[in-house]
């Protein structure tokens, strides 16, 4: 697990947490906590390294 989330950053990565904390300043600014959602689930593709990178959620052609 600590390798899980110390290894293996990238630029897609760092962006992801970026606009992560983006959203959770947005909605404790604006008051609107819907953004509080969408901040989670970017969160979490950043620390746990989830999502489609570049070819990474092709079919592999077997």
């Amino acid at each position: 697990m600590k390798e899980l989330l110390f290894a293996n950053w990238h630029v897609m990565r760092w962006v992801r947490l970026a606009f992560a904390l983006f959203l959770f300043t947005q909605a404790y600014t604006l008051r609107d906590w819907m953004f509080i959602a969408f901040g989670v689930f970017f969160f979490l593709q950043a620390i746990l390294n989830l999502g489609c990178s570049s070819n990474g959620c092709t079919i592999p052609k077997q």
